[in-house]
């Protein structure tokens, strides 16, 4: 059982901003800025691609309200929204979770962004992915 199904279980206290039937926001306990908020599924998954297309919905709903919410209150212009997949992309608690980090001044997610170029099999990439998609 996660940190998260406990705080849904209502075995450990949070700060709620947000809440319906299908998820539930809350204040970041150790946060990178003042303002950033956890939203997570009531729908109990480690990854985002085991997530119910019901649930993603519900979440892909909220995000948006919350995060002008967000700014709203603090004062934000600017803000991160992040989500991690598997202990390989530091994700901590393996429980769906979405971070929203506003960005005032130093405070907030620092990122080092090692990009790289399109590989030559792009095309059939994106055709692989696109059949992916549908099955």
């Amino acid at each position: 059982m996660t940190i998260f199904q406990k705080i849904l279980d209502g075995e450990i206290p949070c700060h709620r901003v947000y809440e319906d039937d299908h998820v539930l926001a809350f204040l970041d306990v150790s946060p990178l800025s003042r303002g950033h908020v956890l939203v997570i599924p009531k729908e109990a998954r480690a990854t985002l691609g085991e997530l119910s297309d019901q649930s993603a919905a519900a979440i892909g709903r909220v995000l948006p309200r919350l995060c002008r919410a967000i700014c709203a209150a603090t004062g934000a212009t600017d803000y991160n929204v992040l989500q991690n997949n598997g202990s390989a992309a530091h994700q901590a608690v393996m429980h769906v979770h979405f971070h929203i980090i506003p960005r005032m001044n130093e405070q907030g997610l620092g990122i080092n962004w090692s990009a790289g170029s399109l590989e030559k099999d792009a095309a059939e990439l994106a055709a692989s992915i696109t059949t992916a998609t549908t099955a």
